[in-house]
C-alpha cells in the first residue's frame, strides 16, 4: 500500500480549495478562496521534482490577478 506524501497532501488541498471557490456567491468571497488554492498550488508545484513551472507559473498569475481585483480596484 503506497502511502499519501506532504506533497500529495498539498496538491489535494490546493484542488479541493480551488474547487470550493467556485462555489461562493459573491465574487470577492471567490477571489479570496482561490488566492488560498493558488499559493498552495504554487507551494505545490515547487514541491514536486522537478519543479513544476506550468504550475507555479499559472498560479501564480492567477493570484496576483486575484489580488488586483481584490485590492486595487477596490479603489
Amino acid at each position: 500500500m503506497e502511502l499519501i506524501t506532504v506533497t500529495d497532501w498539498v496538491g489535494y488541498a490546493a484542488m479541493a480549495t480551488v474547487l470550493i471557490s467556485f462555489l461562493m456567491k459573491k465574487v470577492n468571497n471567490l477571489r479570496m478562496v482561490n488566492s488560498v488554492g493558488c499559493l498552495l498550488f504554487v507551494i505545490y508545484g515547487f514541491m514536486l521534482n522537478p519543479l513544476s513551472y506550468p504550475i507555479v507559473i499559472t498560479n501564480t498569475a492567477i493570484f496576483l490577478i486575484n489580488i488586483y481585483y481584490l485590492v486595487l480596484k477596490k479603489r
